[in-house]
């Protein structure tokens, strides 16, 4: 299978170098000329329960790409995502597939520019990974990954890429109810990844004070609110589940946003915080923590 991961950071490189591992010919596309040379001249070094080991793999820039691959999967940053497209429209042919495992709400929306629904999948992963310097990644732990197309279809294609990452050693399954996990993903992350930012702290700092574990839960659940108006089923016990394990378990980890705001950088604050205000707002829905949060990432974001 030709797959070209658009996006090289954590994620991208981990799922790219592990499918070239497995066997599939894959290309990494990225902007980051750091990046882009770590991995040209040393290779892609990947630590995770399976061991230690570098790995050769083709990588560029997207004006260098000239492969039309079967999938094209999408880790760009969600701000970044159409952009991203638009420099690699090149690649996307008559028969290549789009999946985005992005966070957030509203990539599929940015995906239909460049490719009829029935091409496009979208979903969810809760794969952990970090890249700790260029062109090292480091990932431990259990994970999941769910998709579906977004029209809804049974797809062979989709179907044969969920094989291929199971494999790879990524499970993943095709689910209906992939939208379903994306929103409770969403719920976790409006909760962990906004009060992290604005208050500074890892997860295990957030969650060793009393007022942060309930603060955390009180926002996932007006998220949750939000999803269940949108007449999705989602389990709020689930959701709250998954946020106790990460305060009480992952306690020295600095999400995304938080990571973005002490470097100065744009957060994806948007497809977050704001999405869940403007879903809210269509439905009438109160979301005051949820939205005071994306205030505050927006002030600390223009005082960057």
């Amino acid at each position: 299978m030709r797959i070209s991961i658009l996006g090289a950071g954590a994620m991208g490189s981990l799922f790219g170098g592990l499918l070239a591992e497995a066997g599939h010919v894959v290309e990494l596309i990225d902007v980051n000329p750091v990046q882009i040379a770590a991995v040209r001249e040393h290779g892609l070094l990947i630590r995770n329960d399976a061991g230690e080991r570098r790995l050769t793999l083709a990588i560029m820039p997207p004006q260098e790409a000239t492969t039309q691959p079967d999938w094209l999967i999408v880790f760009t940053k969600a701000m970044h995502t159409q952009g991203a497209l638009e420099s690699a429209r090149h690649l996307i042919g008559p028969q290549t597939r789009l999946l985005s495992l992005q966070n957030g709400l509203g990539n599929a929306e940015k995906l239909m520019t460049f490719a009829d629904a029935s091409r496009i999948a979208i979903g969810m992963t809760t794969v952990p990974a970090d890249l700790v310097a260029p062109g090292e990644v480091l990932s431990h732990g259990q994970s999941k990954t769910r998709a579906v197309m977004l029209d809804g279809s049974r797809d062979a294609a989709l179907d044969a890429l969920a094989a291929a990452l199971n494999a790879a050693g990524l499970p993943c399954t095709v689910d209906p109810d992939a939208v379903v996990a994306i929103w409770e993903k969403v719920a976790f992350n409006v909760a962990l990844n906004s009060l992290c930012g604005v208050t500074q702290r890892t997860v295990g700092g957030l969650g060793s004070a009393a007022e942060g574990r309930r603060l955390a839960h009180a926002v996932a659940s007006e998220v949750l609110a939000v999803a269940q108006a949108e007449g999705l089923a989602v389990l709020p016990e689930r959701t709250h589940a998954t946020i106790d394990h990460a305060l009480d378990h992952h306690g020295g980890h600095k999400p995304s946003m938080l990571q973005d705001l002490l470097a100065k950088r744009p957060t994806e604050i948007e497809t977050l915080n704001g999405a869940v205000v403007r879903i809210a707002e269509k439905h009438g829905i109160a979301v005051a923590r949820t939205e005071a949060l994306y205030a505050l990432v927006k002030i600390a974001e223009q005082s960057a």
